[in-house]
């Protein structure tokens, strides 16, 4: 963290080194190319030490090549929704880098709290919660994970959700990351 601080050619070397070639593959495989990945890489490299300088950065609960590519990977999928939008080509909507940078931050931020918060569900509504973001039907839930019928599975999943909403908004950091 201190090296990107400081911009210490070294490190971020190291860094670019190490960890780009995973992005790279990542935003190749995803519609993406090469001038993308490093746009990409180094935006996240700037929101990191933006983050650093304006705030503490929290607790980084994984290593720090998952943290960044995380990171990058949020940001693409941010960059590809925006560019489903766009319907004419020759029309694109004139955002500011800072304007940029602050809604991909606001979103790392919200992604890091919803990641912590269902770090404290329950291992069962961990399991059930995955199943369902994975777009797994009801019936596979039922079948993985035992359950009586559907309904259940339908219940459990409402249940979890709530749980996971109900924690997430009880953080004080919620507030500060609703736009």
């Amino acid at each position: 963290m201190k090296g990107i601080l400081d911009s210490n050619e070294r490190v971020v070397a190291e860094i670019y080194s190490s960890f780009f070639p995973k992005v790279l593959g990542f935003v190749l495989n995803n519609k993406g190319q090469i001038a993308d990945a490093e746009d990409i890489f180094q935006k996240v490299l700037m929101q990191i030490s933006i983050r650093i300088r304006c705030r503490e950065l929290q607790t980084i609960n994984s290593t720090f090549e998952a943290y960044l590519f995380t990171a990058c990977k949020n940001l693409w999928r941010r960059e590809l929704n925006l560019r489903k939008r766009v319907t004419n080509r020759n029309i694109k909507e004139q955002v500011s880098e800072e304007t940029d940078m602050a809604y991909a931050l606001l979103e790392q931020e919200r992604w890091e709290l919803f990641k912590e918060k269902l770090e404290q569900l329950s291992d069962n509504c961990r399991q059930v919660l995955a199943l369902f973001l994975s777009k797994v039907s009801y019936g596979e839930i039922v079948e993985k994970l035992s359950y009586a019928s559907e309904t259940v599975a339908r219940q459990r999943v409402f249940k979890c959700k709530a749980k996971l909403i109900k924690i997430i908004k009880s953080d004080e950091r919620f507030k500060n990351l609703i736009p």
